[in-house]
């Protein structure tokens, strides 16, 4: 393509900030620390999870890069850059999620092939770009069609990236027409991520942002955009990002029994604290130091010999109390703070924490932009985006530290693992779980 084009190799990468734990090297699949996703409710660029499957396209001039609209379509039509600026600019805030994220996790249960995500291949990100209904309008298909009159029913997006897995061809996804053409969707043809152009690694010059979707359908480095019949053939929508039962495997399995994987479902995540954690005087403050006693009670009695030789005259019982000191134990407070989102625009109603394995829970607080009241299902919050949560706890003994999300349809992630286990590791929306233990100090 004119402007943009794929490298065969990968000595043309991109630099990447050195703090991003790297899983993969070529093709580069980096994320943060969780601790970094906890730090803004917007994720920095550079804290934002890198996920490719090949090398890196590079911009040799973005005024000759264009996409081409093609397919099920009246007119085929050509769109640069300077066409799409000259429509109007949205902002959405949308959190994209890699639906392997927490892989790592579902793999000590049963093995699972993928990427080894831990919790932090998800960001929250301010998108801005063109609606990709507005731009479909202008290609002559009105806002909120559900089929074209030659009989499309989905927009396939096609990247100039190449990947191993359709065997050196472009990466590429697609979306019901629906979403497409309805505005209130949000579907972005995005050009700017947190204020700024897109990098190379998010896609420069121009990609999708579907928001609500798993990250697999917002393709990056757009080449093609066609209207067609049938959902998209490529590889990862046919024979990857699908959710089968824990019976199936890679001898029984049959990808044409399960759709693509679109929405994701609830998720959240504790990102103040790693999976085991130990807490030690002069690390964590302590925020009171309770002694244990024990009580011992002697009963006695008092003689007193009165003048008559042999008679007692009086006699009382009297009590003694000894007091042992056996230790003393130290209560920490600590922070528990995370990430909390839900597929589909649908909000966080809840985010419940315990400090007790589960036997009892509290309510955690939940905030989106700073100074302003998080209401799940109000006009003034970003439904396409994540909500951070806290709360404290003290802490005296060793304990497991469990979080878990309800999203505004009452769904909440599952208790363990093991039922939504999937032999490609993806969607573990299992409760999120953390070991806090007590060090003690030598005094």
């Amino acid at each position: 393509m004119p402007g943009l084009r794929a490298p065969s190799d990968y000595k043309e990468e991109p630099p990447r900030h050195p703090a991003l734990a790297i899983n993969s090297k070529e093709p580069f699949n980096a994320e943060p620390h969780r601790s970094a996703l906890i730090s803004s409710y917007v994720t920095p660029v550079e804290f934002f999870y890198k996920r490719n499957h090949g090398p890196i396209p590079i911009v040799d001039d973005v005024n000759k890069y264009s996409v081409s609209f093609t397919g099920l379509i009246d007119n085929q039509k050509e769109l640069y850059m300077k066409d799409i600026w000259k429509l109007p600019k949205y902002i959405v805030t949308a959190t994209l999620q890699c639906a392997g994220n927490r892989r790592t996790a579902m793999s000590k249960s049963r093995k699972v092939r993928g990427v080894g995500w831990d919790i932090s291949a998800i960001g929250n990100a301010v998108w801005s770009g063109a609606k990709l209904a507005d731009v479909l309008e202008l290609i002559g298909i009105p806002k909120y069609s559900h089929v074209t009159p030659r009989g499309g029913k989905h927009v396939e997006f096609v990247s100039i990236d190449k990947c191993k897995e359709e065997n050196g061809g472009p990466y590429k996804a697609s979306i019901p027409l629906i979403q497409a053409t309805n505005p209130e969707a949000d579907v972005l043809l995005a050009y700017e991520m947190n204020g700024e152009t897109l990098n190379r690694d998010h896609g420069y010059p121009l990609r999708v942002i579907v928001p609500g979707v798993i990250g697999a359908r917002s393709v990056k480095w757009l080449d093609s955009i066609n209207i067609i019949a049938n959902e998209c053939q490529g590889f990862f929508m046919q024979k990857d990002y699908k959710m089968f039962p824990p019976s199936v495997n890679w001898d029984n399995i049959n990808w044409s029994s399960r759709r693509p994987q679109m929405d994701f479902p609830v998720q959240c995540a504790i990102c103040s604290l790693e999976d085991v954690n130990t807490v030690k005087p002069g690390k964590s403050r302590p925020v009171s130091i309770k002694p244990k006693t024990l009580t011992w009670q002697v009963q006695y009695t008092c003689f007193v010999i009165g003048s008559t030789p042999g008679r007692v005259t009086n006699h009382k019982a009297c009590a003694i109390t000894v007091v042992l000191w056996l230790n003393r134990e130290t209560v920490y407070q600590i922070t528990i703070k995370g990430y909390a989102v839900s597929g589909g625009g649908r909000g966080i109603e809840r985010v419940d924490v315990s400090i007790d394995g589960g036997k009892t829970w509290v309510e955690a607080s939940k905030s989106q932009k700073s100074g302003m009241l998080y209401i799940s299902d109000d006009e003034s919050s970003d439904k396409w985006a994540w909500v951070l949560f806290e709360t404290q706890a003290d802490i005296s003994q060793a304990t497991e530290i469990i979080a878990k999300a309800v999203d505004i349809a009452a769904n909440v992630q599952p208790e363990n693992v093991e039922v939504i286990w999937n032999l490609r590791g993806i969607l573990n929306t299992s409760w999120h779980r953390v070991h806090v233990r007590v060090g003690h100090s030598n005094l």
